[in-house]
């Protein structure tokens, strides 16, 4: 059974920086690519970042490129995402997930329908 468990959230202020963990089990998770999400309060969950299977490939949304940084270390299963220059509205929950590919991932969401507890990430203006 897949488990992925989210940590490294808190609360920060404007311009502050966290970097968030993600530790997957049940599998092995180093031929998929991994990736972030985000579900803000009364928003629909939305893709932040992924990353390929080698880390050799990311992709991030508009709103986090030049920000955030995604990074894997396939022999701990685990995938990070170090946030820097915080803003007001990356006030969410922040999960990972797997998937086929980081292009897929960004367009179609990932691979499993199954999500962690989250972490939830602050950032006072």
């Amino acid at each position: 059974q897949v488990q992925l468990v989210e940590s490294g959230g808190g609360l920060v202020q404007t311009g502050g920086s966290l970097r968030l963990s993600c530790a997957a089990s049940g599998r092995t998770f180093s031929s998929y690519a991994m990736g972030w999400f985000r579900q803000a309060p009364g928003k629909e969950r939305e893709f932040v970042a992924a990353i390929s299977w080698s880390g050799g490939g990311t992709l991030y949304a508009d709103s986090v490129k030049g920000r955030f940084t995604i990074s894997r270390d396939n022999a701990k299963n685990t995938v990070y995402l170090q946030m820097n220059s915080l803003k007001p509205e990356d006030t969410a929950v922040y999960y990972c997930n797997v998937g086929l590919s980081i292009t897929t991932m960004k367009a179609t969401g990932p691979l499993y329908d199954y999500w962690g507890q989250g972490t939830q990430v602050t950032v006072s203006s």
